[in-house]
């Protein structure tokens, strides 16, 4: 018979030791979780990412409602435990529930610390911990007013940055001369502070609140330097306290927070505590790798397993800001006793700091350049001395091993046993060994499986840099199945879709049983895509609240939170009156960056928000329509200068890609889609890395299909030869309507041909003329309602410069709200 096992607290520490126990034993427990809140675990360390909108709720469910199911847990969401009898060894919630338990894990993590000030009981005055936080803030924050935060810490800046990401003139106050002054020295401190400032972020060091005035709600706020201003918000993230309530009544050992031994037991030997509510050897953790650490060894003694025990934790801070590259571990202030090797270059915001005792390192700060931090912590972790690195440690380990051997973040150069996933513990080797013992194939895949990546995603990139290098040509950066809220894949979906009508995309969850109302992230973009293309736009109107933020706005969001604007310069040929029109624009927007792109157009870098409306204005009068940069769609198509100029140069390529573009742009498909058109075999448009490239030859054209350019680089495949341009015309339109019916939303043209093959493409459009012929016309049909500049389209709905989008992550599809707007 299982034993009870009761959690109190539906959390990441909580659920990370369950999540730890499974590994071990699945067959041991019955197991109740109590959670105050009325949402699924959730990665609380993603709210400074929610508050800015840069990822929505979805994205930081770690459990999902299958998860609880698969394991047999019974969940109480919304049901706070209000007593706890350790002599009967019984729990009572809220809602009047009285269970027993053999084994209860306290995992009720703590609460915003608010300093009593003057008016700090005011509405409108709230902490930063929890969704409901971050859903009050944005429901608060207004363009009329100013939003206060207190404290200089990490969870001040990422509430300040989120609220300052929305375009709302925010203050940050901090008692001490310089910010995050917990994790980083005055030196590195400033650096960031400068790049905060060009956010909107104004700073008041050395100065706290005097004052919060108002008669029920917060009104305005006067600090200790004089200053008062007009606000009606108050966010504090001065620090945190242990909930220790429970526990506490319940007679257990408390003082800054629950006892616990080694093995996260407290006072009664059958009563565990783990996370921020927890002290272990007078120590308490508020950052999520102590808590993950703490989860093994707690998970082992649950499982009854002999182990060390936990022995406190080393610990290292990452800013979860975007654009922000910052790491400290450690003792980074030293003392009489300790030496400093410093770099420093203001100029390019970089700023290395390492302190020295005995020859070994014992802390760290880096500002601007984090690629050698795992390494920097694997030498602090063992103790390394570095005697004969003193004179190139700065310089990272690119500079300790030379010409010959991969510097930085190339995963070459790292060791097995050095950390790529700082919040879970994960070493290069943990991720290799997985890769390779499971068959993983994708990012996603490796984060479920190593949990690498899967907590503040920092490490995103080198877990996929390992990925690519393990796998080399069998990494797939695709989108295999749909998601948790079904249990159907993309080929079911769109069978029902062809089979059945459908009006929204509520209908199609509904017909097929999905778990989610909603929907999410995944599955809501591809069932509406999947409907546009059967109804090509005219039965069926595009669901908005699907869109991406860059489809919305023709503009792609930057990591600083501006935006990137391509006009469509057709097929890369311009004048000199277009150049000079967009020169203009740009001089009038002060555009601080003006790039040329690989697919032959002006990007123009570092538009704010506001300025996105006018400045399509603008461009739509000069004659500009989007280039899409940024859509599910196509994007560019390259080409050289063909016969018109090289003495090479055997079909008309310039003219050929005016053409093609202006007649595909403004399709949805699958994926990104790009074109190229070389003039001769010479192929200087590399035409054979994209979705369809066209090369001329003297008895016309060649036709290769896809191709790829990106992380794994595919050759083309060739397609077949035509003779005239209409031919040519009709293989186009033919070709990318097959792709866009047949093909699974997210995946290129690539996958898609290695998927199905590529003679199942040549019998549906090479073989088959009536078919061709056929996916021709519906493309013609669908390009009737698809040619509609986007921002046109959303200004005629009203949307101007005032509106807000849904912000959707457009390479991982992740960001995603079910909502009005």
């Amino acid at each position: 018979m299982k034993e009870k096992l009761i959690v109190i607290g539906n959390g990441m520490s909580g659920l990370r030791t369950i999540e730890d126990l499974f590994d071990i034993t699945t067959d041991k427990y019955d197991i109740t979780i109590f959670g105050d809140e009325p949402h699924f675990n959730y990665n609380r360390i993603m709210l400074s990412y929610l508050l800015s909108g840069e990822k929505t709720f979805e994205d930081t469910i770690i459990n999902h409602q299958t998860w609880y199911e698969q394991h047999n847990i019974t969940l109480h969401k919304g049901d706070k435990v209000i007593a706890i009898n350790k002599n009967k060894k019984t729990v009572k919630s809220q809602s009047g529930l009285e269970l027993n338990y053999d084994k209860l894990l306290i995992a009720t993590g703590s609460n915003s610390f608010v300093p009593k000030t003057k008016g700090s009981d005011l509405e409108n005055v709230i902490g930063f911990r929890t969704k409901l936080d971050s859903d009050t803030i944005l429901e608060l924050i207004s363009k009329d007013k100013t939003a206060v935060v207190v404290g200089g810490g990490l969870l001040g800046l990422e509430a300040a940055y989120g609220i300052a990401m929305h375009g709302i003139k925010t203050i940050l106050v901090h008692r001490s001369a310089s910010i995050m002054s917990q994790q980083l020295d005055s030196t590195a401190g400033k650096l960031l502070q400068k790049n905060l400032e060009s956010y909107g972020i104004e700073f008041k060091l050395n100065t706290t609140i005097e004052e919060i005035h108002g008669s029920q709600k917060v009104e305005q706020v006067s600090f200790t330097d004089g200053e008062k201003v007009i606000s009606n918000i108050v966010v504090f993230a001065t620090g945190i306290i242990p909930n220790t309530i429970l526990a506490n009544e319940a007679g257990l050992e408390i003082k800054k927070g629950i006892v616990v031994n080694d093995h996260l037991q407290t006072s009664d030997e059958d009563i565990f505590a783990i996370g921020e509510c927890a002290e272990h050897k007078g120590n308490t953790y508020g950052l999520v790798a102590p808590l993950y650490e703490q989860a093994k060894f707690c998970a082992k003694k649950l499982a009854n397993k002999d182990s060390e025990g936990y022995k406190g934790s080393t610990l290292s801070t990452r800013l979860k800001i975007s654009g922000i590259d910052l790491f400290s571990a450690g003792d980074y202030l030293g003392d009489e006793t300790t030496e400093e090797l410093i770099l420093l270059d203001e100029k390019v915001g970089v700023y290395k700091k390492l302190v020295i005792y005995d020859n070994k390192i014992i802390g760290i700060v880096l500002y601007g350049d984090t690629a050698d931090a795992s390494w920097y912590l694997k030498l602090l972790k063992e103790h390394t001395d570095i005697s004969d690195l003193r004179t190139k440690i700065l310089f990272g380990k690119a500079a300790l091993l030379g010409d010959s051997g991969h510097g930085g973040d190339d995963v070459n150069s790292m060791s097995d046993d050095e950390e790529v996933c700082g919040c879970n513990g994960v070493c290069k080797g943990d991720v290799v060994n997985a890769i390779k013992e499971n068959d993983l194939k994708t990012l996603t895949e490796v984060k479920s499986c190593t949990k690498a990546g899967a907590s503040c995603g920092s490490c995103l990139g080198l877990v996929e840099q390992i990925l690519v290098n393990t796998l080399g040509d069998e990494y797939q950066d695709t989108v295999e199945g749909i998601c948790d809220c079904c249990d159907v894949g993309h080929k079911e979906i769109k069978k029902h879709i062809n089979e059945y009508e459908f009006n929204n995309v509520y209908e199609v969850f509904k017909k097929l049983d999905w778990k989610t109302k909603d929907g999410c992230a995944k599955c809501r973009p591809a069932v509406n895509y999947y409907l546009l293309v059967k109804y090509n736009d005219n039965k069926y109107k595009n669901d908005k609240r699907s869109a991406l933020v860059n489809d919305r706005l023709s503009a792609n969001i930057q990591k600083d939170g501006t935006y990137s604007v391509v006009p469509r310069i057709w097929g890369g040929l311009t004048s000199p009156k277009e150049l000079k029109d967009i020169a203009n624009i740009a001089v009038k927007y002060d555009v601080p960056t003006v790039k040329f792109t690989g697919g032959q157009r002006l990007d123009l870098l570092g538009v704010k928000k506001e300025q996105l409306g006018p400045m399509w204005q603008d461009l739509n009068d000069c004659g500009f329509v989007s280039g899409q940069a940024y859509a599910k769609g196509l994007r560019t198509v390259k080409t050289c200068v063909g016969n018109q100029w090289c003495r090479f140069g055997t079909q008309d390529s310039m003219q050929m890609g005016v053409d093609l573009e202006r007649l595909t742009w403004g399709s949805w498909t699958p994926h990104k889609f790009k074109l190229a058109v070389s003039g001769c075999p010479r192929n200087c448009a590399e035409a054979t890395i994209k979705d369809i490239g066209v090369i001329g030859v003297d008895s016309g054209w060649e036709i290769h299909i896809a191709g790829n350019g990106g992380i794994k680089v595919r050759v083309t495949d060739f397609f077949t030869k035509v003779q005239t341009d209409e031919e040519l015309f009709e293989y186009v339109k033919a070709l990318t309507q097959f792709y866009r019916e047949d093909a699974y939303y997210l995946e290129r043209t690539a996958h898609w041909v290695e998927r199905v093959g590529l003679d199942y493409v040549k019998d549906a459009i090479l073989n088959d003329e009536k078919n061709r012929e056929a996916c021709a016309l519906r493309f013609e049909e669908s390009q009737k309602y698809a040619q509609v500049d986007p921002w046109q389209e959303a200004n005629e709905s009203g949307f101007t410069k005032e509106f807000n989008p849904i912000v959707i992550d457009t390479k991982n599809l992740t960001n995603f709200e079910a909502k009005e707007i």
